[in-house]
């Protein structure tokens, strides 16, 4: 197998731990409790009835005698039906009912061996292509983000690259950046990987999932051809130790993403957004990017960030987004699932004004705004990004989608999901 290869496929290995979603795929367990609904592709029509079928097992064998407990309910809604009872074969049926609009109905089932509870879930979508946002496009959204990005390009970007030898190989070198944000003093930081031997390179940005953690590059795509630039969201560097990380998740930084949700010109995600396009500055700049051919990449904050950066920035030709976030956030307040962080899940947070702010910040307006192909992945078991949230925003976007979805997975993606975004990446660069 050859070295490139190799080093491709520990990537995709990688990923896995350090794509910025902080969710893993689910450890096998003992007890295993297999849900489905009795559609292939999980995808029902409105009205249709919907029945799960259950099979709890031990070493690949369905257990007898065992208790289960099950629960049906909308996307993130209380329970429509409950019930606990005794299985004599390790198998039944539940009579899940219809759902009379679009949405997803989950199937959560619970098995008690030992002691201990073992859970299952699967979840049927509902005519799910119809899905509508909630939220409303305020009337100057446009000019709102154009100003701010007016207000943002006049200020320098001040780059500041240290060399990082330790991560650098003999095909790509790595540095440290610092570059001034959207006001003067604030900073984005992240690590850029380029490929050495000149020439111009296309370029990928990868945008964070949530939580504070430090960053380390994406050298092996690098070796494949690509500059890469990964960055942190939240003004400070990414390449102090872990613990001072720990600190601001746990200290100054825990709920950023309720910072100042109160105003629409000072909400945190604001700095982000922007961050973003001046993210976009810096690759534009660098004299080894080709000056055309600029893909973003994330999953879960990423992947709402990989929207948003798509939508506010037309120099971007392409974009890859898992499990989007920060979808339809206004959702609960009209009786079904708001997307990630669920903000308005809290009655607090329920004012004109909170929600006013969100509506400039939700990915729903940015996804109406891509004029790009995308190449989007999500499962419908995902109770982090909840899938009616994010069915929402893919349903508003007129641009070219290309879909994966795996409908068993919650909030987490298989190596095979990352492999097919980077082929369809470089299909699209081909191009």
């Amino acid at each position: 197998m050859k070295t490139q290869t190799i080093r491709f496929i520990l990537f995709l290995a990688v990923a896995m731990f350090c794509s910025g979603t902080l969710f893993a795929q689910p450890a096998e367990k003992l007890i295993k409790v297999i849900v489905a609904p009795n559609h292939a592709d999980w995808v029902y029509k409105t009205g249709e009835k919907i029945t799960f079928d259950v099979t709890v097992t031990k070493n690949s064998i369905p257990l007898k005698s065992v208790e289960v407990r099950y629960e049906i309910a909308e996307d993130m809604m209380d329970p429509l039906q409950m019930e606990t009872k005794t299985l004599d074969k390790g198998t039944f049926t539940i009579q899940a009912g219809s759902m009379d609009k679009p949405g997803f109905l989950r199937c959560r089932v619970w098995a008690k061996y030992a002691g201990k509870e073992y859970p299952g879930l699967a979840t049927a979508a509902v005519s799910p292509e119809l899905i509508r946002p909630t939220v409303k496009l305020p009337a100057d959204f446009t000019e709102f983000w154009d100003n701010a990005k007016k207000e943002a390009a006049t200020i320098a970007m001040d780059t500041r690259m240290t060399l990082i030898p330790e991560r650098c190989t003999e095909k790509v070198e790595v540095y440290h950046v610092s570059i001034q944000n959207y006001q003067p003093g604030t900073r984005l930081y992240g690590i850029v990987c380029i490929p050495k031997g000149g020439g111009k390179h296309p370029a990928v940005l990868k945008v964070p999932g949530a939580g504070i953690r430090p960053y380390y590059g994406d050298v092996a795509n690098a070796e494949r051809g690509y500059i890469t630039f990964e960055i942190g969201i939240h003004g400070i560097p990414v390449n102090l130790p872990v613990g001072v990380y720990d600190d601001l998740r746990n200290g100054a930084l825990r709920g950023y993403n309720n910072f100042n949700l109160e105003n629409r010109d000072q909400y945190y995600y604001k700095r982000v957004y922007l961050g973003c396009v001046r993210a976009v500055d810096f690759i534009y700049s660098l004299p080894q990017f080709d000056g055309n051919n600029l893909v973003v990449q994330g999953g879960s904050q990423g992947g709402a960030l990989s929207i948003v950066a798509a939508g506010l920035d037309s120099r971007i030709k392409g974009l890859t987004a898992f499990y989007p976030a920060l979808c339809d956030l206004t959702g609960y307040l009209h009786g079904r699932a708001g997307g990630w962080p669920h903000m308005f899940k809290d009655p607090t947070n329920n004012t004109p004004t909170k929600i006013e702010t969100a509506s400039y910040y939700d990915v729903v307006n940015f996804a109406r705004q891509i004029k790009v192909p995308g190449f989007y992945s999500y499962g419908y078991n995902d109770m982090v990004c909840p899938p009616t949230s994010m069915s929402s925003a893919f349903n508003v976007i007129a641009a070219p989608k290309d879909f994966e979805v795996v409908e068993e997975i919650g909030h987490y993606a298989y190596p095979e999901q990352w492999e097919k975004a980077w082929q369809w990446i470089d299909k699209l660069i081909k191009k």
